[in-house]
């Protein structure tokens, strides 16, 4: 089965990153760090993720190894070659996405994960993801690098499930209404 799934937090204001890229707002309230969230839960259900460039350079600026065990794609079409510290960890992709998606489900992986605003946002632009997991930290930022962006027709999502943990940070599941 193929699929697209998104899961990500914002600020209450909807967006991602702060003006300067930074997600140190993400630590506002820490305690959430020992919440058992879904991520793995949702791990388990993709064969791979799809990230944009600007987020797999924010991965690699962490000081922390390397944070996935699944394959990891990144999407650029600007990026001319991976780090040699990341080579063997990520593969990198080119082109339109249904090019990008032909790629990957070739290899065999049909389940992806889907990370990065720019890349959520040109997923969402040609209306394919499945399912949104999102998670609101209650901080407002007043700008920075937002999740979502124009769309060309509304996309209609179904509210499977919202949970609050910590009694203060939500997280709504979203799946996609088709047809």
């Amino acid at each position: 089965m193929k699929s697209n799934k998104v899961f990500i937090a914002t600020s209450l204001d909807g967006y991602i990153a702060d003006s300067k890229g930074g997600i140190d707002w993400l630590e506002t309230f820490p305690e959430i760090n020992q919440v058992d969230t879904g991520y793995y839960s949702f791990m388990a259900e993709i064969d791979a993720l799809l990230m944009g460039r600007g987020t797999f350079e924010k991965v690699c600026s962490f000081d922390i190894d390397w944070p996935y065990e699944k394959p990891v794609f990144v999407l650029s079409n600007s990026l001319i070659g991976i780090p040699e510290k990341f080579q063997g960890k990520v593969e990198l992709v080119s082109g339109s996405l249904s090019e990008v998606l032909a790629q990957i489900h070739q290899k065999g992986f049909g389940r992806l994960y889907i990370d990065g605003g720019k890349t959520i946002q040109s997923f969402l632009k040609e209306d394919l993801i499945d399912e949104m997991v999102i998670t609101v930290i209650p901080v407002l930022l007043g700008g920075g690098i937002p999740l979502f962006g124009p769309l060309s027709k509304p996309l209609v999502f179904d509210c499977k499930k919202t949970t609050l943990f910590v009694n203060r940070i939500a997280q709504s599941h979203f799946i996609r209404k088709r047809g």
